[in-house]
C-alpha cells in the first residue's frame, strides 16, 4: 500500500501549496522540493500583497486628495453663492427703491397735471370774463367813434362848427381870461382855417380842373395813407409847398420848426393872454415882441411859439405865423384821413388838400389874413 501511494505522488504533480500530512521515508527529496515551492509561492504572494497594499495606499491618496479638492470648489461655490445671493438682496433693494421712486414720481405727476387742469380751467374762466369785458369796451369805444367821425364830419377844418366848438374862435374875439392857455398846432391850424373862411366865395364861381397826375399819386396814397414823405404824393407837397412854406431867414430854427410841426407838438400862444415865466435864452434867438425870432426882422410879434416841451419861447410875426399854420392846416387834414376820420369821396378830399396847398402858397409868398 505504501508502494502504490508513493507511485501516485510521483504521477501526480503537486498542485499549489499543498503539503503532504505525512511524508514517507524512502521519499525525503519530495517533501523537500514541496516546501521549497511552497516557499516561492510565499514570495510571489508577499509581492502580490505588496503591490495590493500599494495600490490601496495610493487610492485612499488620490481619494483624500479628490476629496480635498471637492472641499475647495465646494467652499468656493459656496463663497460664489453667498456673494450672488447679497447681489441679489443689494439688486432687490434697489428694485423696491426705485418702484417707490416710481410710484411717487407717478403720483407727483398727476397732482401736477391735475393742479395745471385747475390752474387753465381758472384762467380760462378769467379770459372769457375779460373778453367780455373787452367786448364791451370794444362796443363802447365804436359808439364813441361813430359818435366823433359824425361831429368830424359836420366840423372840418375847412367849414368848423363853432357851436360844437366854441374854442376855435380866433384870439381876437376870445375873451381874455386869467392864467394861461395852450393851443397845440392842430387846434392853431383849425383857428385859422376858420378865421380865413369865415365867408368863403361859393364853388360854384370857380372853374377847377383835376390834374390827373396829382389825382393818381392823391389816389395811391389815400389806398394805404402814411405821414411817411417818401411816398410820390407827400415828396411832392414836401418839395413844392411844405419845404418853401417853412423855409425861413433862421434856417436851424426853422428845422425845428418843421420837426415840431411834423410831429404835432408845437405850441402857438398870444402874447398879450399870456402871462408864463419866459426861459432867458438871447434876445437874437428869441426874437421879441419888436423882432421876428424867424425871419430876423423888426416886427410887431403878437404870438409866440414852444418846440415841444423845452420851455423857450420865440416871437413870430403875423407872416410867419400864417406860413406855420398853414403847414399845420395841411397835416392836421392828411391825419383825419389817416385815421379814418374824414368819410367823403375821393375827389372832395382831393379838392380839399388842393385848397389847403394853395393856402400855403399864399402864405408863402406873404398874403394872410388881419386878424393875425
Amino acid at each position: 500500500s505504501q508502494t502504490c501511494f508513493e507511485e501516485d505522488s510521483q504521477e501526480q504533480p503537486a498542485v499549489g501549496y499543498w503539503k503532504p500530512l505525512m511524508p514517507s521515508k524512502g521519499s525525503k527529496e519530495e517533501p523537500e522540493t514541496g516546501y521549497q515551492d511552497a516557499g516561492c509561492g510565499d514570495d510571489s504572494q508577499s509581492t502580490e500583497q505588496l503591490n495590493v497594499s500599494r495600490l490601496r495606499s495610493s487610492s485612499v491618496e488620490i481619494r483624500e486628495k479628490g476629496s480635498e479638492f471637492l472641499r475647495e470648489e465646494l467652499h468656493k461655490a459656496q463663497k460664489e453663492l453667498k456673494l450672488k445671493d447679497k447681489e441679489c438682496e443689494r439688486l432687490s433693494k434697489v428694485r423696491e427703491q426705485l418702484e417707490q421712486e416710481l410710484e411717487e414720481l407717478t403720483a407727483s405727476l398727476f397732482e401736477e397735471a391735475h393742479k395745471m387742469v385747475r390752474e387753465a380751467n381758472t384762467k380760462q374762466a378769467a379770459s372769457e370774463k375779460q373778453l367780455k369785458e373787452a367786448w364791451g369796451k370794444i362796443d363802447m369805444l365804436q359808439a364813441e367813434v361813430t359818435a366823433l367821425k359824425t361831429l368830424v364830419i359836420t366840423s372840418t377844418p375847412s367849414s368848423p362848427n363853432w357851436e360844437l366848438h366854441p374854442q376855435l374862435q380866433s384870439p381876437s374875439k376870445a375873451v381874455f381870461r386869467k392864467g394861461h392857455g395852450r393851443n397845440k398846432s392842430t387846434s392853431s391850424a383849425i383857428v385859422t382855417a376858420a378865421s380865413q373862411n369865415v365867408t368863403p366865395a361859393p364853388v360854384s364861381r370857380e372853374c377847377k380842373e383835376i390834374d390827373s397826375i396829382l389825382f393818381a399819386e392823391f389816389q395811391s396814397w389815400k389806398e394805404s395813407p402814411t405821414l411817411d414823405k417818401s411816398c410820390s404824393f407827400l415828396d411832392r407837397i414836401y418839395r413844392e409847398d411844405v419845404g418853401p412854406c417853412l423855409d425861413f431867414t433862421k434856417q436851424e430854427l426853422s428845422e425845428l420848426v418843421r420837426v415840431a410841426v411834423e410831429q404835432n407838438t408845437l405850441t402857438i400862444e398870444p402874447v398879450a393872454s399870456q402871462m408864463l415865466p419866459v426861459v432867458k435864452v438871447s434876445a437874437e434867438d428869441s426874437g421879441g415882441p419888436k423882432k421876428c425870432a424867424l425871419s430876423g426882422l423888426p416886427r410887431t410879434c403878437k404870438h409866440r411859439i414852444m418846440l415841444g416841451d423845452s420851455g423857450n419861447y420865440y416871437y413870430i410875426s403875423p407872416s410867419c405865423r400864417a406860413r406855420i399854420t398853414a403847414v399845420c392846416n395841411f397835416f392836421t387834414y392828411i391825419r383825419y384821413i389817416q385815421q379814418g376820420l374824414v368819410r367823403q369821396d375821393v375827389e372832395l378830399m382831393y379838392w380839399e388838400v388842393m385848397r389847403l396847398r394853395r393856402e400855403m402858397s399864399l402864405a408863402k409868398l406873404g398874403f394872410y389874413p388881419n386878424e393875425m
